[in-house]
């Protein structure tokens, strides 16, 4: 060793010693659950939990309702939920941690600060349940991240459950534990997010034309209590989605309107949170006179069932069975093929189902199959980071067979997984498809009237394309302006009425519809 190294190396271990970081000191860093979620504390703690649409928390906390917790959601992420994020979390996060971490923390001082209850009880008698994942991505380390702002907003100790996205019915919390991850669990959620899904889509499909101003949101108000009852009473939903549907067709639309489809997509978080998250898009987009198409939660099960069938199909051709985690070494792959085509029709069929008796007919979930497909060329289907090559495949299709005018996507700041996307394979695909409308947007909690702006730009573009398609579609009818206003008459009391699907404008598909006059 040289005299410059030597003398490096002995200044190291100096500053090691003087900050007690000696190898004496070293342990490895372990993150306990402070105490666990047990079965005689079940009656007397309340679950949190939240992070998806509005709509997707209420059904949820119904159904764990329903399973016998004693739940309550966090409302949606505002910008003082970011400030207490940024205030007691570590720096470098990304958006969506920061606005949950902070969620939380802002509500336990509510608790504490409004309604008087000791940290010792809300630390005793609360405990938040969310989701962990892995890969190029801070998600990873959300629980983590929760843990640590608690400690330093003066709530060590505080309960944090997590289960992997990945693991299904593996997920593990001990022995006696109160939270039951089984079959019951997993179907009274999953009905929860197969009903928000399709309570939003009918939401976003019948809004844009509504007559009287707030009378969508008012009868959906009244849908989501009704299936809202019926799921924490454990009673049928048949009943209570077919009141909905007679609540629904009370609103009166007008789909003459021109009006060009957005599309949302994106980081999930990003995308799907309906706060100042991403500074309120969906209904900011809706006040500009679009038509916004949002992504369903139900799409991200369909692809992790993907995944599992893909990574299934790869692994059996290898020469020998890997014993990894997720290999096939003392398994039965042909039967877990199997299994994974079963869950993906159940899950449809059961989409379909309550779909077809509340009203939101002609609504197609994506083909994971097709997507991976448009998108393999540009995006290998082997990446997993983020949504994969999903967001590639659906800006293609949405091109390709005219699904929408436009199509945004959302990240926070500083996303890897999604910028490498947004950023850098969508400006190869922009290219080869010249009519593509796409703007990707980065999200920091500050800087709406930026997006704002940028949105407005893009969306006068769109709407240029959607008055084409419409003038095309009277072009190609041969319908005069009296002839246009009878259809309106025709179909105004009808709202949940689809055209079929020809363009990506709805106006233009209302007038390409062969039910033109009864």
């Amino acid at each position: 060793m040289s005299a410059p190294e030597e003398k490096l190396s002995n200044f190291q271990k100096e500053q090691e010693e003087a900050l007690g970081l000696g190898l004496e000191n070293r342990s490895q860093w372990f993150d306990p659950v402070p105490h666990p979620f047990m079965a005689k504390d079940k009656s007397a703690t309340t679950l949190l939990f939240g992070g998806l649409t509005m709509v997707h928390d209420d059904l949820v906390e119904a159904a764990l309702k329903g399973l016998g917790y004693r739940v309550k959601h966090l409302e949606c992420p505002d910008n003082e939920s970011l400030r207490y994020g940024k205030e007691f979390g570590n720096r470098g996060q990304c958006n969506p941690n920061y606005f949950t971490v902070g969620n939380l923390i802002k509500y336990l001082h509510y608790l504490h600060d409004v309604e008087g209850k000791s940290k010792e009880e809300i630390i005793g008698s609360y405990l938040l349940v969310t989701s962990g994942s892995c890969g190029p991505c801070r998600f990873g380390t959300y629980v983590t991240e929760y843990r640590k702002a608690l400690r330093d907003a003066g709530f060590e100790g505080f309960r944090v459950l997590h289960f992997q996205q990945t693991d299904g019915l593996k997920q593990v919390h001990g022995s006696g534990s109160a939270l039951k991850l089984n079959i019951p669990f997993f179907i009274s959620l999953l009905k929860a997010v197969l009903l928000g899904d399709i309570i939003n889509a009918l939401a976003y499909r019948i809004r844009p034309y509504e007559v009287e101003p707030g009378s969508t949101d008012a009868a959906l108000e009244r849908c989501k209590q009704y299936i809202y009852d019926a799921l924490s009473e454990r009673k049928r939903l048949e009943p209570a989605l077919i009141r909905s549907r007679r609540e629904l067709q009370t609103v009166r639309v007008d789909r003459s309107r021109v009006k060009p489809k957005v599309s949302i997509i994106g980081e999930f978080w990003a995308m799907t949170t309906e706060g100042d998250g991403n500074y309120q898009l969906q209904r900011f987009l809706e006040s500009e006179g679009a038509e916004v198409e949002v992504q369903p939660l139900t799409a991200w099960i369909l692809f992790l069932i993907w995944s599992g069938r893909f990574d299934t199909l790869k692994r059996i051709h290898l020469r020998e069975a890997d014993a990894g985690k997720n290999g096939l070494k003392g398994k039965h792959p042909f039967l877990h093929l199997h299994m994974l085509g079963l869950a993906d029709r159940v899950l449809r069929v059961m989409f379909q189902t309550y779909a077809q008796i509340i009203g939101l007919y002609h609504y197609g979930l994506p083909d994971m199959e097709e997507i991976a497909e448009v998108a393999h060329e540009h995006y290998n289907n082997h990446l997993r980071g983020g949504e994969g090559h999903m967001e590639v495949g659906k800006l293609i299709l949405n091109v390709a067979k005219q699904k929408a005018n436009m199509t945004i996507s959302v990240k926070p700041f500083g996303c890897m997984p999604s910028s490498g996307v947004s950023d850098g394979v969508q400006s190869l695909i922009t290219e080869r498809y010249p009519d593509a409308i796409f703007l990707p947007i980065e999200t920091t909690g500050d800087g709406a009237i930026n997006v704002y702006s940028r949105v407005q730009m893009m969306l006068f573009k769109a709407k240029q394309t959607a008055q084409k398609e419409f003038d095309e579609a009277v072009r190609k009818k041969s319908l005069t302006f009296e002839q246009l206003q009878k259809k309106k008459g025709l179909t105004s009391a009808r709202p949940l009425h689809t055209s079929r699907h020809v363009v990506a404008c709805s106006a233009a598909n209302w007038v390409y519809s062969k039910r033109t006059f009864g």
